[in-house]
């Protein structure tokens, strides 16, 4: 399968470290994949009207096209749709998720509530710009208090601060960046510090996905989802032999397992239900809480 990304600028950076180190075996596999047009779930050529032919200057924006083939399998329609989403934007920032997570997600936020938003893995910092928009507009319904928060934390923000810059010079009223590592107890004493008080949050993982960092995340921010709250564990395909993509080391959904059976997880349930749109990258990863206990 195919799957073209539209050309950046070069002055665009690719990659953030924390999040994405272990991306570019990906990338290389990827690149390996061109030309491969006639499989299943391969990208749709066609211009805006539907006819084959280039795409017109409004659609520079936008990912690459994937079409569900009838006769294609499911599989060949999730590596297509994998690959996609590593090129999609949001504000003209690169944000590398399903929409079908993205959705999810929103829900998650009406539901319980929340004012803030801790992630974990900025990358160039779209999905810190989605999360902001999405509170702003719980604050607008009357859902939440006015004064919402996005405290994204990843080991170098320079690439993130540059793009967020450009996407919008305010984006500091709004988008606090932490540089500092998931697995260091003091990162998390500084992302508590600059949340408005009392605010209910929603915690967001994506690091590395590999056992160590997803446990240490899970130990060092659980404590900041109120009951009724969540925290996503995102990319349990890394576990998924089927869908893993290549390069990713693993351990995503182990860490969750041990986790949640443990004194530090006893308080938290496994939503299996919420994979409620056909494709999610995050399996096994929402989490929510149901108590408060003594480990919190």
């Amino acid at each position: 399968m195919d799957v073209e990304a539209p050309e950046e600028p070069a002055s665009r950076p690719d990659r953030t470290d924390q999040s994405d180190q272990n991306q570019s075996d990906q990338n290389q596999h990827d690149q390996n994949q061109h030309g491969q047009s006639d499989r299943p779930g391969r990208p749709d050529r066609s211009g805006p009207s539907g006819q084959n032919g280039p795409s017109g200057p409004s659609d520079m924006g936008l990912p690459p096209r994937v079409a569900a083939e009838l006769d294609g399998t499911v599989r060949a329609y999730w590596r297509a749709r994998e690959r996609q989403h590593l090129r999609d934007v949001y504000a003209g920032v690169r944000i590398k998720k399903f929409p079908e997570d993205l959705r999810m997600m929103e829900h998650l936020m009406w539901l319980s509530r929340s004012q803030a938003v801790v992630e974990l893995g900025t990358h160039f910092g779209g999905s810190a710009l989605w999360f902001r928009d999405r509170l702003r507009t719980l604050a607008a319904y009357g859902r939440v208090p006015p004064g919402v928060r996005v405290v994204t934390v990843d080991l170098r923000q320079d690439k993130a601060r540059a793009a967020l810059s450009a996407a919008d010079p305010s984006y500091e009223d709004g988008i606090t960046l932490v540089e500092g590592d998931v697995a260091d107890p003091d990162t998390a004493l500084r992302v508590r510090a600059a949340l408005p008080a009392g605010a209910r949050c929603l915690v967001v993982e994506d690091t590395v996905h590999t056992y160590g960092t997803t446990t240490a995340a899970l130990r060092n921010f659980a404590p900041l989802v109120p009951v009724g709250g969540f925290f996503v564990v995102e990319d349990g395909i890394v576990d998924v032999p089927e869908l893993r993509p290549p390069g990713m080391p693993g351990g995503v959904l182990p860490a969750v397992r041990d986790w949640l059976a443990g004194p530090d997880g006893a308080d938290f349930r496994q939503r299996r239900d919420l994979e409620r749109y056909g494709l999610t990258c995050h399996i096994g990863g929402w989490l929510e809480r149901v108590r408060r206990g003594t480990a919190a």
